[in-house]
C-alpha cells in the first residue's frame, strides 16, 4: 500500500467514525427527545389525575360516619363537594388514556365508585327509616368497595409510575451505552491521530527534512523546526548554485573554445611568422645596402624610405603574432602595482605628449606589495594606454586611479582603472574586443587586447572592460593579493 493510500485510509477511517458518532449523538437526542416527549405529554397527565382520583377518594371517607352521629347536614353537603370533584377528575382522565387496559381501568373504577355511592345513599335511607342493623352491614359493604376503588386508583397510577421509571431506565441504559460508544470512539480517534502522525513523521517529514538537510550545502546540514521553510530554502539554495554553475559551465566551455582556438591560431600564427620573418629578414638587409649607395636619386632613396618602413611594420606585426602564439613566461617577485604604473607613465611619456594626451593618476598611497612580472604587466598597461590615446584623436584625459578593494576577510585585490575620455566602444562590439584579430583599426592586428587579458590572466587577475558611447572606456585591471596570490603555481 503506498503512502498517498495508508494516510488517505486512515483520514476515512477517522472521518467515518467521527461521521458515526455525529449520528448516534444525533439519534440519541431524538431517542431522548421521544421519551421525555411521551413522559410529559402521556404517562406524567395520567399519572396525575389517577393521584388527583386517589386523593378525591380518600377525601369523601368518614363524612356518612360524622353525619350519622350528629346529624349536621354541613358534612352532607362536603361530601357532595367531594362526590363532584371525584366525578370531574374521572371526566378528565378519560381523554388522556390511549390504551385499552388504561380505558378498561377507569371503566371499572368508574362502576365500582358508582356502586360504592349507591350504596352509601342506601345506608343513609336505612338510617333515617330507623333501620340501623341493616344499615349498619350495608355500611361494611360500603368500606369494602371504598378500599376496593382505592386499590384500582392505587395500581393504575402505580402502572404509570413504573412507565415513567421504566422510560428514565431506558434512558440512562442509552446513556450508558452513549457514553461507552462515545469512549471507544475517542480511543480509536486517538489511535488513529497518532498513526497519522507517525506515518506524517516517519514518511513525510523525516525525509523532508533529511532532503533539506543534504540539500543545505552551504549551511551545517542541520534543520530548523520549519521543515517546508528549510526545504524551500535548501531548493532555492540548490536551483542559484545550479543557476552559478550553469553559468560557470557556459564561462568554461566558452574558455575552452576561445583557448583552442588561440591553440590553433598561435601555431598558425607561429609557423607563418617563422615562414615570412626569413624573408623579409633579407629584403631588409638588401635595402640597408641598397641605402647605403651613394647612387640613389632622391625618388629611389624615398622609396627605399618607405619600403623600409613597411618592413618594420610587418616586422612590428609578426613580432605580435609570436608573441601571442607562446604564453607569457611570467617571472614573478614582489612589487607594488604602482611602481609599475610608474614606469610604464614614464616609458610612455613622449608619446603622450604627441598625442596631447595628459594623465592624472589618483593615488591616494601605494598599493600593496604584491607577486607580478613588472615587464609583462608594464607591457599590458603601455597598450592599454596607447588604444586609449589612439581612441582620443585630438588629445584628451586619461585618468588612472588606484584602490585596495577587500573581496573577503582573507583575500584583497589590487585594483588599477585606466578610463579615458575618448568616444567609447559601441556596446554591439564589447563582446569581441579581447578576442583575437578583432580589431577596428586600419592598420591593427586584432592582438594586443588579447595579449594585455592573456597577461592579467596568468597573474590570476582579470581585465574588465566598462564603456559607454560617447562618454569614454575604462579597463579595469584586478591582481590578487594576500595568500591567494602567494599560493598560485606561476611556473609556465
Amino acid at each position: 500500500m503506498s503512502l498517498r493510500q495508508r494516510v488517505y485510509l486512515a483520514n476515512a477511517v477517522l472521518l467515518g467514525i467521527t461521521v458515526m458518532g455525529t449520528i448516534a449523538m444525533i439519534w440519541y437526542t431524538y431517542k431522548t427527545e421521544d421519551l421525555f416527549t411521551g413522559i410529559v405529554a402521556r404517562h406524567i397527565p395520567v399519572y396525575q389525575a389517577a393521584e388527583a382520583l386517589e386523593t378525591s377518594l380518600l377525601n369523601q371517607k368518614g363524612y356518612l360516619s360524622y353525619y350519622l352521629l350528629d346529624k349536621n347536614p354541613e358534612w352532607l353537603r362536603q361530601l357532595a363537594d367531594f362526590k363532584l370533584d371525584f366525578e370531574s377528575q374521572l371526566a378528565c382522565a378519560k381523554p388522556l388514556v390511549t390504551e385499552d387496559w388504561e380505558k378498561e381501568a377507569l371503566a371499572r373504577i368508574e362502576s365500582v365508585y358508582t356502586t360504592y355511592i349507591k350504596a352509601k345513599d342506601r345506608v343513609m335511607a336505612l338510617y333515617e327509616k330507623g333501620d340501623p342493623g341493616t344499615g349498619a352491614a350495608l355500611h361494611r359493604e360500603v368500606r369494602a368497595n371504598f378500599f376496593r376503588i382505592f386499590e384500582l386508583c392505587e395500581k393504575f397510577k402505580t402502572a404509570h409510575k413504573k412507565a415513567i421509571d421504566h422510560a428514565v431506565e431506558d434512558s440512562r441504559t442509552d446513556a450508558r451505552h452513549l457514553r461507552y460508544i462515545s469512549l471507544l470512539a475517542i480511543v480509536t480517534v486517538v489511535l488513529l491521530s497518532l498513526l497519522i502522525n507517525y506515518i506524517f513523521t516517519r514518511h513525510i517529514l523525516g525525509p523532508i527534512r533529511k532532503l533539506a538537510a543534504e540539500a543545505d550545502q552551504m549551511g551545517d546540514g542541520r534543520v530548523s523546526g520549519n521543515e517546508m521553510a528549510a526545504l524551500k530554502s535548501s531548493v532555492h539554495g540548490l536551483i542559484e548554485n545550479a543557476e552559478q554553475t550553469h553559468a560557470e559551465l557556459v564561462r568554461n566551455r566558452e574558455t575552452l573554445m576561445q583557448s583552442e582556438k588561440l591553440a590553433l591560431v598561435g601555431r598558425l600564427a607561429a609557423g607563418m611568422a617563422h615562414s615570412i620573418r626569413n624573408p623579409m629578414t633579407s629584403i631588409k638587409m638588401r635595402l640597408f645596402s641598397l641605402g647605403r649607395s651613394g647612387k640613389l636619386s632622391g625618388d629611389q632613396k624615398e622609396n627605399i624610405s618607405v619600403i623600409s618602413t613597411e618592413i618594420g611594420q610587418i616586422n612590428k606585426i609578426l613580432e605580435n603574432f609570436l608573441e601571442f602564439s607562446r604564453p607569457p613566461k611570467l617571472t614573478m617577485e614582489k612589487q607594488s602595482p604602482s611602481q609599475v604604473v610608474d614606469n610604464t607613465l614614464r616609458l610612455l611619456e613622449q608619446r603622450l605628449k604627441s598625442y596631447g594626451v595628459t594623465v592624472h593618476l589618483i593615488r591616494s598611497a601605494p598599493l600593496d606589495e604584491v607577486l607580478l612580472d613588472a615587464g609583462q604587466l608594464k607591457e599590458a598597461m603601455a597598450n592599454i594606454i596607447i588604444n586609449a590615446c589612439e581612441a582620443m584623436k585630438k588629445g584628451g584625459r586619461i585618468t588612472i586611479t588606484e584602490t585596495m578593494d577587500s573581496i573577503n576577510t582573507d583575500r584583497d585585490t589590487a585594483v588599477i582603472r585606466i578610463q579615458d575620455s575618448g568616444p567609447g566602444i559601441p556596446a554591439s562590439i564589447q563582446n569581441e574586443v579581447f578576442n583575437p584579430f578583432f580589431t577596428t583599426k586600419d592598420d591593427g592586428t586584432g592582438l594586443g587586447l588579447s595579449i594585455c587579458f592573456n597577461i592579467i590572466s596568468e597573474h590570476g587577475g582579470c581585465l574588465v572592460l566598462d564603456s559607454q558611447e560617447d562618454q569614454g572606456t575604462c579597463f579595469t585591471i584586478t591582481l590578487p593579493a594576500g595568500e591567494d596570490a602567494h599560493g598560485k603555481n606561476f611556473d609556465h
